[in-house]
């Protein structure tokens, strides 16, 4: 093992900040404020992680759940404990030799009911330009009309005005109580400002003089004029590109890392800014070098852009691959056979399904940003005689198919810059596919759009500079990022239900499972330029916890045996299951009730219809949150819980679940040493140490039961043997975390170093961490166990361990280095993870 080349040091923190080894995530609310995090301290450090890893602490809108709608970045929330509180907990963390890092929200702001509770935006509402704020949002205020939208009524303009439903009031605004009672315009549950000087007026022409537009809220859609969240019209976009906005959003961040509370951070969408790279380097001064990571959705083999000074991404890029790993390809044809037999899909299209997704989100809910692209292509041509022959359907059609083609979040074109060559790859790679859907007559105009987004001379010379260029180069990335989300992972990613868990948050379903030497390589590659990067099993934002997708993931160990068994309970169910039930609706229910069928952390109906609710909304198939069919949604909803207790199903499943016991055992505690162990800055989403059969959002954000954990953990540490599936993994998470933390240059780090481990079977991945003294431990897993059945075990396979006396830390046994029977090593459980026995 060689150790790291220099360059990796612009990833690694600087000379006196503290570099996590291993953090543990905390969805703080109302439910769990600084003070019940403070109560935890003891279980955390008792379970062996090194941080604390916070989700936002800022204000945020009424009701927040989940803090990354903030409203005042002056302000640490006040329902969580406030600032004292948040203190407290930061210094009882380090007290307990934890660091502590906090999730930032750098994109965006809250549009929030009522407005004054964001006093930035209450103040560009009311005074336009000349308000303080004015050039903290992403919106033009050159002009009073028409104003920056406010899409919050449920009818149009003119129908409320004449139902007076819209009326000026006189209050005391809690925002600006030193102004007294001033008018604002109220619409139910909403309030506004009124622009001073104007409250006297006749309510419709009150309402042309504001410096925003109130409106139906299906206008958002079309004619929106603030850069949103992806298509979320309560998050409003920061230009924290501004140095004066970078300095207000941050001031307070800042100020708690120079007074020792809070050690590194975590950078929520970095793709949605107008320059990430210069962000990060902006970040990187301001904390003196501090520990950051960026949640980068890495598509495929795309790699973090080297000249970010960052420690690398939130991990997602590892827990697609932790769990394609742990996939048996040989599952694909049957699995296949069952998504055409109901869902009505083959396994060929996807890439169809994607393009036809990102089609409907760029002419339905992102079609402003779409037309906002076009406006100003449009308009660089009017301004060049040289391009004016270009017109705007032709535009709008090459920018429509360009977006549509690109495969990737965005490009990283800086405007002033020439293009990177991976980034210019990138975008003519996506040109020649669109290209292909375009008619001839367009491919010039193509051409036009093609160098103007990659910032290249194009008309009339001289140009490169024009700021409105700029903007183009800026928008279109921000807007190839939405599309991507929007289109693909909410989308797409709900549709395809070949096999569920590799729909996944940066997940790449395209590839159905990779091989161990992949795993390796990859491995290698990031460690090379990123030894700091976090890995990640379960996120907030991931579509199913770690344990759901492995449980799904053995569908493909077990395909034929699945393919069959659902066949049976549909017509075991035939008479119940209602006439017009969506394909893909079904297909993924199947396989989400296979995920989730355990006693440890039973599924509910209510929980069940939450997620359903959302998958089916998210697919825009036939329902959408817009246009929802509730009698259809209600039919599959009285089936999906009426499956929870049909005795066929019940009988099928709890079967189902004892036949592929030890495979899911495998899987389950396969996928967490891997992702404890593999790469970088390990992190445990809370109340992961034990198996939990979480979905998407809110379901994730589910309370957790420390006051348990800590019992069975005091348990297993008094000596205890771990026996159920929680015990084992409750036991082997806590033991790893420790190893890490005992042995952190190993992990993480510039002396830490990754060496695979030669084994005679593709049914084990094993690979060695160690520092500069050589290896320190060693992660031995079982991959696909259901294979070794007709194998009848491992037999005489083995792997070969380093030189030297290793001792496997969940059971205590210990075994020499060189060949050893992998049937010796994985016995009792089908991990083992072995530290160093001869120091």
């Amino acid at each position: 093992m060689s150790t790291l080349p220099t360059a990796a040091s612009r990833h690694l923190p600087s000379p006196g900040h503290r570099l996590p080894v291993s953090t543990y995530r905390l969805q703080l609310g109302p439910d769990l404020s600084f003070a019940d995090a403070e109560r935890l301290v003891p279980y955390l450090a008792g379970l062996g992680v090194t941080d604390l890893y916070l989700s936002p602490v800022l204000e945020a809108a009424p009701g927040s759940t989940h803090g990354y709608d903030v409203v005042d970045h002056t302000r640490i929330s006040a329902v969580m404990g406030g600032r004292e509180g948040l203190e407290r907990l930061c210094t009882t963390a380090h007290e307990a030799g934890l660091g502590v890092v906090v999730d930032v929200v750098p994109n965006h702001m809250a549009v929030p009911t009522p407005t004054w509770h964001n006093r930035a935006l209450w103040s560009v509402l009311k005074d336009g330009p000349d308000s303080p704020y004015a050039g903290w949002f992403d919106v033009d205020l050159g002009s009073e009309r028409p104003g920056i939208l406010m899409p919050v009524l449920g009818e149009r303009v003119g129908a409320a005005l004449a139902g007076g439903e819209l009326r000026v009031e006189q209050m005391v605004v809690p925002s600006e109580p030193e102004l007294g009672e001033q008018p604002v315009l109220r619409y139910y549950e909403h309030t506004f400002p009124v622009r001073p000087s104007t409250e006297h007026l006749p309510l419709a022409e009150l309402l042309e003089r504001q410096f925003y537009r109130l409106s139906y809220w299906r206008v958002a859609d079309e004619e929106l004029n603030y850069r949103r969240f992806f298509d979320v019209d309560t998050l409003a976009a920061l230009r924290v590109e501004d140095p004066e906005v970078f300095d207000a959003s941050h001031a307070l961040l800042l100020d708690l890392m120079r007074s020792g509370h809070v050690d590194a951070l975590r950078i929520d969408h970095p793709d949605g800014l107008a320059d990430p790279r210069g962000y990060f380097e902006r970040l990187d001064e301001a904390t003196g070098g501090a520990w950051v990571v960026a949640e980068k959705i890495l598509e495929g083999e795309e790699t973090l852009a080297p000249d970010w000074p960052a420690a690398g991404t939130t991990g997602y890029d590892a827990a697609w691959r932790i769990n394609s790993v742990l996939t048996d390809p040989a599952g694909s044809g049957a699995l296949g056979t069952a998504m055409t037999e109901i869902a009505g899909d083959s396994r060929g299209e996807l890439a169809e399904m994607i393009t036809d997704a990102k089609r409907q989100i760029i002419s339905t809910s992102l079609y402003a940003e779409v037309h906002r692209l076009a406006t100003i292509l449009r308009e660089l041509c009017d301004e060049d005689v040289r391009l004016r022959d270009h017109t705007y359907r032709s535009l709008e059609d090459c920018v429509v198919e360009l977006l549509v083609a690109f495969d990737r979040y965005r490009a990283y074109v800086v405007p002033g810059e020439p293009a990177p060559q991976m980034s210019e790859r990138v975008v003519r790679e996506a040109a020649e596919e669109a290209r292909a859907r375009l008619d001839e007559d367009r491919h010039e105009t193509l051409d036009v759009v093609v160098d103007l987004v990659l910032g290249r001379e194009v008309g009339s010379a001289g140009r490169t500079q024009d700021a409105r260029r700029a903007e183009l180069i800026v928008r279109f990335q921000q807007t190839c990022g939405a599309v991507m989300a929007k289109g693909v992972e909410d989308t797409a990613y709900y549709r395809w239900t070949h096999l569920v868990s590799l729909c996944e948050v940066g997940g790449s379903p395209r590839r159905f499972g990779i091989s161990v030497d992949e795993l390796h390589a990859w491995v290698a590659q990031t460690i090379t330029a990123h030894p700091a990067t976090m890995t990640a099993g379960s996120t907030h934002d991931t579509k199913r916890g770690e344990d759901v997708r492995a449980r799904i993931g053995v569908l493909s160990e077990y395909a034929e045996e699945w393919l069959a068994l659902v066949r049976r309970l549909r017509e075991a169910t035939a008479d119940i299951r209602p006439a017009d039930l969506d394909g893909r609706a079904e297909n993924l229910l199947w396989q989400v009730l296979v995920g989730t069928w355990t006693d440890s952390d039973p599924m509910t109906a209510d929980r069940l219809r939450g997620y359903l609710v959302k998958a089916v909304r998210e697919q825009k198939s036939w329902t959408t949150w817009t246009d929802p069919d509730t009698a259809r949604e209600d039919a599959l909803l009285g089936y999906a819980a009426a499956l929870l207790e049909h005795p066929a199903v019940v009988e099928a499943l709890t079967e189902w679940e004892r036949t592929t016991a030890d495979a899911v055992r495998a899987a389950v505690l396969g996928s967490k040493l891997l992702q404890l162990t593999v790469l970088g800055v390990a992190d445990v989403y809370q109340g992961t140490e034990v198996t939990r059969t979480s979905l998407v959002d809110p379901d994730n954000r589910r309370p957790v039961d420390f006051t348990e954990l800590a019992r069975q953990l005091d348990r297993l540490d008094d000596g205890a043997t771990p026996g159920t599936l929680d015990e084992v993994k409750l036991a082997l998470t806590a033991r790893a975390l420790r190893l890490r933390r005992r042995e952190a240059a190993a992990f993480v780090g510039a002396s830490s170093q990754y060496l695979p481990l030669p084994t005679s079977t593709g049914h084990a991945i094993a690979f060695a961490r160690g520092d500069d003294s050589g290896p320190r431990a060693v992660t031995v897993v079982t991959r696909l166990a259901r294979g070794l059945d007709a194998l009848g075990g491992f037999g005489e396979h083995s792997v070969v361990l380093p030189e030297g006396r290793w001792r496997d830390v969940l059971t205590g046994r210990e075994v020499p280095g060189g060949s050893c029977r992998l049937a010796d090593l994985l016995d009792p459980h089908p991990v083992a993870l072995l530290e160093r026995a001869d120091d």
